[in-house]
């Protein structure tokens, strides 16, 4: 039987938002990329010109939160004139600012299983991403100092930037404070202390702050 023909193809981001919009109406993931399609009209092989999977369409909605935080700040005429840590502040404030947005999926979608691991394997790729965005940072700053003994390993403060994240993204989901302003406090004074950890203290006594900071995460 002849059907008519679809003259408008679905782009990825719709493709997000109505996944989004699936897990919240339904507070399940889609069972198959077959039954997500089906039941928003969307051909399957429009799903799978952007997601190879839907846990691939999962880490997408992660990157795509990076992607659209650093469209936001690069609008910012005054951020190149920032300090290092201040556009780490500046990163973390506008993130977690779209992350409220988002939080019924956020929440949902981090709390899925009951093993946070699983649920952590979704930020894969944000990961990859903000460990970019520190090592810049650092070796940003590093360009600018002459002593080597004066510059800042850029993957191991990659890894702590990390892991605050993780330490911060834990604090907003239990965060019960009007307009989440207990999670700004957090943000200045994590940021701050690891800013201030790097300027001042050994590098073993770095490592064991980094397995603190991990073992308060996941605990």
């Amino acid at each position: 039987m002849a059907t008519k023909a679809k003259t408008k193809r679905t782009s990825k981001d719709e493709i997000i938002s109505l996944y989004m919009e699936y897990v919240l109406e339904h507070e399940s993931v889609p069972k198959s990329i077959y039954k997500f399609c089906k039941s928003n009209g969307i051909e399957e092989a429009e799903f799978y010109q952007y997601f190879g999977s839907l846990e691939g369409l999962q880490k997408n909605i992660w990157e795509q939160f990076y992607t659209n935080t650093e469209n936001l700040i690069q609008k910012n005429k005054e951020y190149g004139q920032f300090s290092n840590r201040d556009k780490m502040l500046t990163f973390f404030y506008s993130f977690f600012e779209l992350l409220t947005l988002n939080r019924s999926y956020v929440l949902f979608t981090l709390k899925e299983d009951k093993s946070p691991l699983k649920n952590l394997a979704q930020l894969k790729g944000l990961r990859k991403h903000i460990k970019e965005f520190a090592k810049d940072l650092i070796e940003d700053g590093n360009s600018e100092k002459s002593l080597k003994l004066t510059k800042h390993n850029p993957q191991l403060f990659s890894e702590g930037a990390w892991l605050q994240f993780l330490f911060v993204l834990r604090f907003w989901m239990n965060d019960e404070s009007a307009g989440f302003e207990k999670t700004d406090m957090a943000i200045e004074k994590s940021i701050n202390t690891i800013f201030d950890v790097f300027d001042n203290t050994p590098l073993e006594n770095i490592v064991d702050f980094g397995k603190f900071l991990y073992k308060e995460t996941f605990a």
